[in-house]
């Protein structure tokens, strides 16, 4: 098993596991935010993956994205591996709204990171296991 890059870490929580991926949760109330990280080492790139691997990447990413668009009916989800500042391979999915504190810029350096505070962050994961709990090949932390 491939370790969760320690700034991942720092700023996540892990939530759960589909087949190949670990599901981190952003700590950033400004916005629902998760990252998918797959487990395999030495990985910066979707390219880098096997062709199996890039497939099952995008079932999972997409398995996400319409748990996240169910659970929150955003205006926008943005979905993005960007990796300049992390170099494991990760892919972020960000609920995005028109009144959000970024909104139309990227999330980046927009707002400061707003903790969760403890019954927000507990809503917002039973929020999300709601609809991951019937995905068949999803397992929570």
């Amino acid at each position: 098993m491939a370790a969760i890059h320690a700034q991942l870490q720092a700023d996540c929580l892990l939530i759960g596991r589909f087949p190949l991926c670990h599901l981190l949760l952003f700590r950033d109330a400004n916005y629902p935010w998760c990252i998918l990280v797959p487990d395999r080492e030495d990985i910066s790139e979707i390219h880098q993956l096997s062709d199996a691997d890039q497939q099952q990447l995008m079932r999972e990413s997409s398995q996400l994205a319409r748990v996240l668009v169910k659970a929150f009916a955003p205006d926008k989800l943005n979905i993005a591996a960007l990796g300049n500042s992390v170099p494991q391979l990760h892919l972020h999915h960000i609920v995005r709204y028109r009144n959000d504190p970024a909104w139309p810029a990227p999330v980046w350096g927009r707002a400061p990171p707003r903790p969760y505070g403890e019954r927000q962050l507990a809503a917002l994961l039973e929020r999300l296991d709601k609809e991951l709990h019937d995905l068949a090949d999803y397992t929570a932390a």
